[in-house]
Formats: structure tokens, sequence, C-alpha cells
């Protein structure tokens, strides 16, 4: 029998999506007040502990957080660097540090039937870290070379100049600067990992299929911290607007970077916004991608983006562009938000758009893992799993004329805070 050839030049039919099934984990309160959340349901014997401390950037001295995250099982009472990655690989673990401005999260990943004890090893280091002083000079030396390089780059330049613009009069300002590590302290890193990591325990998350004694004896470590949270300080924005340009000798491209105070998922307008901002620059095939780097050519990429945090969230649009066609892109992105402003979105582009979100939350729930990670996303700023029931209702029923009404109320090219270097 002869199979049909297919036509590669029809695709293939678009299929909606109507519902996808969420997954919660089971969460337990500590007796120390660090809630630890459980999901199951692996298929196969891959496991992983995620710790979050409030030990971010914004609660000391940006370097000094780094430093101490770094740094964090390199030495101890009991071994030595060394001695302990050597004791993490002998059970075929895997342990990874991510530091935002306002948490770091400590994982290990590992085998099920491995994964207590290569949190014990990590658990025991931790408790014990001194922080060796050749550790500290060698990680101060090789950040502060590794800070020279980055600033001479136009995008390094940009995206701290607009950060320390929009997020002005806040912590969230703050920034490592080349004098700092001059200055860098052993002490205050130890007194930092003491405060932030031993009494600073917020939320653990821990996936696989594990027996319940396992998840018991987790328990009983992880309430060994405290969780000696400071109360969250009012969040008061003094953003800044207008355009600055700042000038690189020699520099062959600009980096561009545009944005304005926005909202996070807690807000009303975010899940019909999303579908806006998708449209205007958040996939491949966006006004601004088919605009500034297929029609014109000005660059290999162009991105719109909404960075949420606990307490805000904010639009952003970035790209490198060659010096001398800087201020057309500047142009073109503000002649795309006036279209947005002015124009209905045409049904075919609003369909794909939404199809392609879809598509991209199904995908982001494939699997424990990415379920975890999407409950992880809301339970930080306060929602639950029916958030994204609401999402997907919401952004099916956005239609055209709303998507106007959001342009014109958030498009507007006065209130943006426009940052360029080169």
């Amino acid at each position: 029998m002869t199979q049909k050839a297919i036509d590669r030049h029809i695709a293939p039919a678009l299929h909606p999506i109507e519902h996808i099934s969420f997954v919660a984990p089971n969460a337990q309160l500590l007796a120390n007040g660090a809630t630890l959340f459980c999901l199951s349901g692996l298929q196969n014997d891959t496991s992983k502990i995620e710790l979050h401390f409030a030990a971010g950037s914004t609660t000391n001295d940006p370097l000094t957080a780094s430093l101490c995250a770094g740094l964090l099982i390199n030495g101890s009472h009991q071994k030595t660097a060394k001695q302990i990655q050597k004791a993490l690989d002998a059970v075929g673990a895997y342990y990874d540090v991510s530091l935002t401005q306002e948490t770091a999260v400590v994982t290990l990943y590992a085998l099920k039937n491995q994964l207590y004890n290569a949190y014990l090893i990590f658990h025991e280091n931790l408790f014990g870290a001194i922080f060796p002083a050749k550790e500290v000079k060698d990680l101060v030396h090789s950040r502060r070379q590794k800070f020279l390089v980055q600033e001479q780059k136009v995008s390094f330049i940009a995206q701290r100049y607009f950060q320390r613009c929009l997020l002005a009069g806040t912590a969230y300002a703050k920034q490592i600067q080349l004098s700092d590590f001059d200055h860098a302290d052993r002490a205050a890193i130890q007194a930092f990992h003491a405060q932030h990591y031993l009494c600073g325990l917020k939320k653990v998350y821990l996936v696989g299929d594990l027996q319940e004694a396992t998840i018991k004896a987790f328990a009983n470590l992880l309430e060994q911290y405290q969780s000696k949270l400071p109360q969250s300080a009012v969040f008061e924005w003094q953003p800044e607007q207008g355009a600055t340009h700042i000038e690189q000798d020699g520099a062959l491209q600009s980096a561009v970077r545009i944005g304005r105070p926005l909202f996070n998922k807690t807000h009303p307008d975010f899940c019909s916004f999303s579908v806006l901002n998708t449209v205007l620059g958040d996939y491949f095939g966006s006004r601004l991608m088919s605009n500034i780097r297929e029609d014109k050519g000005y660059t290999y990429g162009i991105g719109s983006h909404i960075v949420e945090s606990k307490q805000f969230g904010y639009l952003v649009i970035g790209t490198e562009v060659g010096v001398q066609t800087r201020e057309a892109t500047f142009r073109e992105i503000q002649y795309e938000f006036e279209r947005l402003k002015t124009e209905l979105i045409p049904e075919e582009e609003l369909n794909l758009v939404k199809s392609y979100l879809m598509g991209q939350l199904l995908k982001s729930a494939d699997g424990p893992y990415a379920m975890l990670d999407l409950f992880a996303n809301v339970e930080t700023v306060g929602l639950d799993l029916s958030y994204y029931d609401r999402y997907i209702s919401e952004v099916k029923a956005v239609d055209a004329k709303k998507l106007r009404e959001l342009a014109q109320r958030y498009l507007i090219w006065e209130e943006m805070l426009l940052i360029s270097a080169g």
C-alpha cells in the first residue's frame, strides 16, 4: 500500500486548547514557619530539592549577596571545597545557586534514592560554612575581571542605566560598582550567611517519588533553619521618564532599552496585556521583529517583555542596532505603538498569537518539574493554580477592541523611559 505524500506547503490544522489539568503540590507548614511543597508523579527516578532564601541582592549590598551565593558551600569546618564537591559527585548530585533581587534559590538534583544523602552533605556544609579567605579572594578577583569586561559592552551599560532610572528611589536600583570589589569583606559575607541563609528560609520545593519517611526526614532537617524574615517594605516607585543616550567612543552598535512601570499577575489587565505584548514583540513573528529585523534589517533580534517581581512589574523593549540606525529604530518602535493604538489587530494575526500563547502554556505544563515551576510562578505573588484557568479564559476571550484600549492606556510614548548606549 502506497502512503500518501505529505504536502509540505500546507500548514497542519490548528486545534484549540480547551483545558489543561494543573496539579498543585502538597503543602506542609514547618515548625519554623517555612512551607515545604512536595510534588510526586514522576515516571522516572530523578528528583530535586529547591530551597528559597531571603538572600537576594536587595536584602543587603549586592556584592555581598552575590559573593555569599557563590561561596555557599566552598569550605566548612568539616571539608574543603574540593572535598564537598567530591562527596556530591559520589552520590551523583548536581548543585546550583541562582540569585535574584529578592531571593537566593539553591537547587540539588539527584536520583530519588540519593537525594536525601546529597542534601545531607549540602546541609552539613552550609551550616558549617566558614568562607575561607583564599576562596573569597579568588572569587572577588574573578568577579572583578568579569565586571571589567562587562562594563565595556553597550548592552550592559544600557541595561544598568535603564534599571537605575526605572527603579529610582527603591532598593531594586542598587547595583554593584567597580569600587565595591576593593572593599569586599569576608566578615560581612559570614554575617550575611548567618542572617539570610541560616535564618532566612522562606520555602522549599521537593519533587520526586519519595517515601513518606524520606519526606519526614527532610522536614526534620529543614526545621533546623530559622525563618526570621523581615517585613516587606512598602514599595514606593519613583521612576524616571524621558530619553538618555550614553556615548561610547568607537562603538559600532547601540544598545536600546525602552520601558515603563507596569504590573504583575495580580493586576486585572495582566492576562489581556500579555496578548498585546506578544503581538508587539514577544515572539518571533511579532510586529517589532517583522518591522525592525525582517523589513528594515536594523537588528538580529528585538524583544518586548513583561518583567515581574513580587510587588511590581515593568515593560521593557530591548535590542542592539548599528549606531547609524539608532534614531530610526526609536521611530519605528514608536510607529508600532501608534499602530496598536489606532488600528484593530487583524483576526488572523490575533488568532495566531492566541494559539501561540496556549501552546507555550501547554509546553510549560509538561511534566512534574514544569508543573511545579508554574505553581511557583503564581505562589510567589500570592496566587494559586486557578490563575492559569483564568489566563486561558481571558486570552481566548480578549478581542481586538480590548487590545486597542490597552495600547491606548499603556503604550504611551511620552511615559516611556528611553535609554541607549553606544
